[in-house]
């Protein structure tokens, strides 16, 4: 976290480009106190406008005299012009440098309503191949400062109904449904997020009736198409794959899932994941050109642009891919994941990556629809520097909000999980300390975001 953070808060730090904000400067302690009835100077200057010494006509910039109030904060009200950053730049006298430099951010009209939530759309626990049971992971991401996680073990949907009915009314981690889903013809691996029913429960057999094949287990709603035999899926599928124009028989198949699966994604309201093409395992998990076609047809929502391994092949390769993609008129969707088969520090990925999505809720179905209308960006914290990959625009902002505000969001979370885990555990008195918790990062996305 950076020094500044520590001794003082200034909020709100995001709202609405040209919106009148009366923003407060808050020490926090006596060390870093101001001065009572000093007059100080308050600069406010646009980041991308750059140095106003340098460049005089540049616009961008606002200048406050001010004292502090009674209680020891300094107040000003400001419009800002045009999204983008501002440097608040506090000065003991109009010519002196800053003593203080903190930072606001102006956002365009499109972004009204709509709060950052930073959270994982595909990982693993004991119940396919990670090595926690679900609740703990759940915890363990929650102390990472997600606000928002799915379950989505392979072949199977009903662990993320079960966390997140274990949690249900103790703690604010939005868990969403989900699943990778693996089945027959098809090699090309395939998340659902948030979908309202599983998608591998829909042949039979079904890795997903190890709970008992009842609707409970594999709807969230009690609403689900009837399964089919897996003779049934194929005969189906090999009808399907025959107008699949490609070449190869194997592609052609492979293909025809990923459009059935995806149209069940679609009637189920959730978010159909294109997940690590350029996973190597011995070999590319996918050929280039195959998945190129996959990209260009677009049988699922979003691109899982970083994720899964922190060898530089693996994300380096989808980043790259992605932009040129764009460069050629193909955009879409972008998340970060970290396919995590383990949530704590001794597993080499499992903080590797995160999505921000600028959502106006944080609920399954907000979540979604933000991401789909492409309000989000992928995190990239392989290394301690941090990355984010997509549109610049989102790039920009999720820097920001990555140095000055998700620093102070972990904090509040870190607690937070540590008392999941203990509940998990048996510890009744995690329940009462978990509700009183409750709605403390509403409260702090209140005071920060006035949007």
């Amino acid at each position: 976290m950076k020094p500044v953070l520590y001794n003082y808060d200034i909020f709100p730090k995001v709202f609405l480009e040209n919106t009148k904000k009366l923003i407060t400067v808050k020490p926090l302690g006596f060390h870093a106190a101001f001065t009572a009835d000093k007059e100080y100077t308050v600069k406010v200057c646009k980041v991308s406008e750059s140095n106003p010494k340098r460049y005089p006509e540049r616009g961008g910039k606002y200048v406050f005299a001010v004292k502090p109030d009674e209680d020891g904060c300094l107040r000003f009200e400001c419009a800002l012009e045009g999204e983008g950053e501002f440097f608040v730049n506090i000065c003991e006298d109009p010519e002196a440098k800053p003593c203080v430099t903190l930072s606001l951010y102006a956002l365009a009209e499109d972004m009204k309503g709509r709060i950052p939530f930073r959270g994982d759309l595909h990982l693993h626990t004991r119940c396919s191949d990670g090595r926690e049971a679900p609740e703990i992971v759940a915890s363990n991401y929650r102390g990472h400062g997600y606000d928002f996680t799915v379950i989505s073990d392979h072949r199977r949907y009903y662990p993320s109904l079960e966390t997140a009915e274990f949690f249900d009314g103790i703690s604010d981690l939005t868990i969403v449904p989900g699943e990778e889903i693996h089945l027959p013809l098809n090699d090309v691996h395939y998340v659902n997020f948030g979908g309202t029913y599983s998608i591998n429960a829909l042949v039979k057999p079904s890795a997903n009736d190890e709970r008992g094949d009842g609707i409970e287990k594999r709807s969230l709603n009690g609403k689900a198409p009837e399964p089919m035999s897996e003779e049934e899926f194929c005969a189906m599928i090999t009808e399907r794959a025959k107008s699949v124009p490609r070449e190869n028989e194997s592609e052609r198949l492979s293909f025809a899932v990923m459009e059935w699966i995806y149209e069940h994604i679609k009637a189920a309201g959730g978010l159909g994941i294109f997940p690590h093409p350029y996973w190597l395992c011995q070999m590319v998990q996918l050929p280039e050109d195959y998945t190129e076609f996959i990209y260009r047809q677009k049988p699922f929502d979003a691109f899982e642009v970083l994720g899964g391994e922190s060898y530089y092949q693996h994300n380096g390769f989808q980043t790259a891919f992605y932009y040129d993609m764009k460069a050629k008129g193909i955009d879409r969707p972008v998340v970060g994941s970290t396919d995590s088969h383990g949530s704590t520090e001794h597993n080499r990925n499992a903080f590797i990556c995160s999505t921000i999505v600028f959502a106006k809720e944080n609920e399954r179905v907000s979540l979604i629809e933000a991401i789909k209308d492409k309000y989000s960006v992928a995190v990239d914290t392989i290394s301690a520097e941090y990355r984010l990959v997509g549109d610049f625009r989102w790039v920009k902002y999720g820097s920001f909000l990555m140095e000055n505000y998700f620093p102070l969001h972990d904090l509040a979370c870190k607690a937070e999980g540590y008392y999941m885990k203990q509940y998990a555990c048996g510890d009744a008195r995690a329940a009462d300390v978990l509700k009183a918790m409750k709605g403390q990062i509403a409260d702090m996305q209140k005071k920060y975001f006035e949007v």
